[in-house]
């Protein structure tokens, strides 16, 4: 499974690239879309909510399941993949391109120590596996 190097993961699967100094763009995990497979629509975040760390952003239904979307960070939703709302199956198909939900302007980039890297990432989805 394609982990990238330059995001960071929460434990729900989500990840967050940070781009620059602007803000930062946030997806769902390989796994996560491996565990959905077949998403058939999905609710994004409104473009200028502020949420923090942990709360729902988004909903996906998938033909196996319904999911939500949490924050990986708290600040305020900039943009959304518009492009989701026409096939959600970029989720699916192009997680960490195409298929990414929405860029945030982080309210406090320290939030970000409390994520994963790639490798921790890495060394969880191995406790997952069993």
């Amino acid at each position: 499974m394609h982990i990238p190097d330059d995001r960071l993961y929460t434990m729900e699967h989500e990840w967050l690239k940070q781009e620059g100094d602007g803000p930062a763009r946030i997806g769902l995990s390989a796994y996560a879309a491996e565990q959905l497979s077949g998403v058939t629509f999905i609710e994004l975040p409104k473009k200028g909510q502020t949420v923090k760390r942990g709360q729902k952003i988004a909903n996906v239904e998938s033909v196996k399941a319904v999911s939500d979307v949490y924050a990986p960070a708290g600040g305020a939703i900039v943009e959304v993949n518009g492009a989701l709302e026409a096939d959600p199956s970029l989720l699916d198909e192009q997680h960490y391109d195409a298929g990414w939900i929405c860029r945030i302007d982080l309210a406090d980039a320290a939030e970000l120590d409390e994520l994963m890297d790639a490798k921790a990432y890495r060394e969880y989805l191995n406790t997952l596996a069993g």
